[in-house]
């Protein structure tokens, strides 16, 4: 009777568990411990896999499930706006992203242009001139941990402060978003970059070294040139890190209906925003602006998608030859 509660999620759990101890079971009897420990095992991966897909599929889902009947040109060409009509006494809503498409455009543009120069400059300081136990190169390996796990939120209240000391209390504005934005992904882009530096086997930059080759001009022209695919995967993966980032862009740079792209003067609308406010403040019609909130979080997917395509076909095309 416990069995007719349970949900979609309750059964596949419950099968995964069944399954497991069948197969242990079953193995031992018909091949020996050995055999039966290795089917386990492979078994609990396998689960485990399945298991973490499912949260990824349910939510891709329900995204394209509810917000696909909201894309069409029009509303990715129009700006979201409410019309009164003085004769009916009605407000009309219309649904449009554009404002929201171009200001995360160019907010996590501005971001990137900060972070990446100063986070691949520090993964190449600590891979390839700082010592292990040089003191400078264990603080900033502090900060970089530290600044890894600072709330959005945070990084939101930094940036609006920053800009209300310079620029007055009305400090919103895409290039304050940018630099909370920048704020979260500089230790990111240092960590994936890192990474892949490190994987560059040593003896080509001993094979460079020894013909005489500059350390400089062996970084530029052996160590990046071998670690571009890594590097631009690890530079977009920091990217998808903040574009949905909406928090700090919501502090910052506030939310707007109307169109604005310039980031140095007044609120900007993005995607992640547009899709919070939506739903947590919502239009005369209720309906429209959830629909649109829809659309605004299918957007962002797809733009993350073509984002990472874009960085796999840079990477193919500048990677060396041999590793194409």
């Amino acid at each position: 009777m416990l069995l007719i509660g349970f949900t979609v999620v309750g059964w596949l759990v419950l099968t995964a568990v069944v399954y497991l101890i069948a197969l242990g079971i079953l193995s031992v009897v018909v091949e020996n411990r050995r055999k039966a420990t290795d089917r386990l095992v492979r078994g609990l991966v396998t689960v485990a896999f399945l298991l973490a897909l499912i949260p990824l599929v349910s939510t891709l889902a329900t995204v394209i499930a509810q917000g696909a009947s909201q894309i069409s040109w029009s509303y990715i060409t129009s700006v979201g706006a409410s019309t009164f009509d003085p004769n009916t006494l009605t407000v009309t809503q219309t649904p449009g992203a554009l404002q929201a498409i171009v200001g995360t455009l160019i907010i996590t543009g501005i971001a990137a242009l900060i972070s990446v120069p100063i986070g691949l400059f520090t993964s190449i300081y600590l891979v390839e001139y700082a010592l292990p136990k040089q003191w400078l190169a264990r603080t900033v390996t502090f900060l970089v941990d530290v600044m890894t796990g600072i709330p959005s939120i945070v990084a939101g209240l930094f940036a609006f402060s920053l800009f209300s000391i310079i620029v007055g209390p009305k400090a919103f504005s895409g290039f304050s978003a940018s630099v909370a934005l920048s704020v979260l992904m500089i230790p990111t882009v240092v960590r994936a970059c890192e990474e892949m530096l490190r994987l560059v086997p040593g003896d080509l930059r001993e094979a460079s070294l020894a013909l005489g080759v500059s350390k400089f001009a062996t970084i530029v022209k052996i160590v990046l040139p071998t670690a571009i695919a890594g590097l631009i995967t690890g530079i977009m993966l920091a990217v998808a890190r903040i574009i949905g980032e909406t928090a700090p862009i919501f502090l910052a740079a506030s939310f707007t209906d109307n169109f604005n792209a310039n980031p140095f003067e007044g609120p900007m609308q993005t995607l992640p925003v547009l899709a919070y406010t939506g739903y947590a403040f919502p239009g005369k019609d209720i309906a429209a602006s959830n629909a649109s909130a829809w659309g605004a979080a299918l957007l962002l997917v797809i733009l993350v998608v073509i984002l990472n395509l874009i960085a796999r076909i840079v990477a193919k095309i500048f990677a060396p030859k041999g590793m194409r």
